[in-house]
């Protein structure tokens, strides 16, 4: 049974991964909002991750960062506050988890680190360009931090497509939005958080020993094919 730490697990996709860590783990989920579940491997702290004090765990063997922000608009719209809104979650609150529990990380049990980027640091999208740049950084930390932290610590990163959350929830109000970003897909279809929460699973178990520094594009095809 592992020890592992969620960073955002009350919703969407860092709730998919709490909740498939459950049985066989000990999970700390930090989040401003409980989950909405109860399980006797489950300890919850509420807090905001950039402004409040995290708790000490003493026992850490992965830590998973999930928070994130999909503020989409035109450059003309976008104010410098959006800018640091958006590297403040999802870069500056990822440095100061993974400061924080470095410690309890490298007496872990095999330990590793897993961040969240997103298809828009490759594949060039209009209106992505404060996002885009936050996870843009992601990527560089998984890299450098994977080089830094070797052979003891892996570090690897997910880049997901449009998956059905209540963040994403913009993008799939209506049937027809619906239609259109199935149809820009390759695969024809778009992300469901259980398969993030499956990828996830094998970059922090023992099957993905080998694999440290990677960025992992979960994109239905819309990075690679040109279809």
């Amino acid at each position: 049974m592992k020890n592992i730490i969620v960073i955002g697990g009350s919703k969407g996709i860092g709730n998919a991964i709490l909740t498939s860590l459950l049985d066989q783990n000990k999970v700390y989920n930090i989040s401003r909002t409980a989950p909405d579940i109860s399980h006797n491997n489950l300890t919850h702290h509420s807090l905001d991750i950039l402004q409040d004090e995290l708790p000490s765990i003493e026992n850490v063997d992965t830590l998973i960062y999930c928070p994130g922000s999909i503020n989409l608009k035109p450059i003309s719209r976008l104010k410098l506050d959006d800018f640091r809104n958006d590297f403040e979650i999802n870069v500056i609150g990822a440095v100061k988890a993974i400061q924080h529990y470095l410690p309890s990380l490298k007496k872990g049990n095999k330990p590793s680190i897993l961040l969240f980027s997103t298809v828009a640091a490759k594949l060039g999208m209009p209106f992505h360009a404060s996002v885009a740049a936050a996870k843009s950084a992601v990527e560089g930390i998984t890299k450098s931090l994977g080089a830094e932290f070797a052979p003891n610590i892996r570090v690897n990163a997910i880049a997901p497509t449009v998956t059905d959350t209540d963040l994403a929830s913009k993008l799939l109000r209506n049937d027809r939005m619906i239609e259109n970003i199935t149809e820009r897909h390759p695969l024809k279809k778009y992300l469901q958080p259980s398969e993030v929460a499956d990828l996830a699973n094998f970059l922090i178990s023992e099957k993905a020993a080998s694999i440290s520094g990677q960025i992992f594009e979960l994109d239905c095809g819309i990075v690679s094919f040109k279809i």
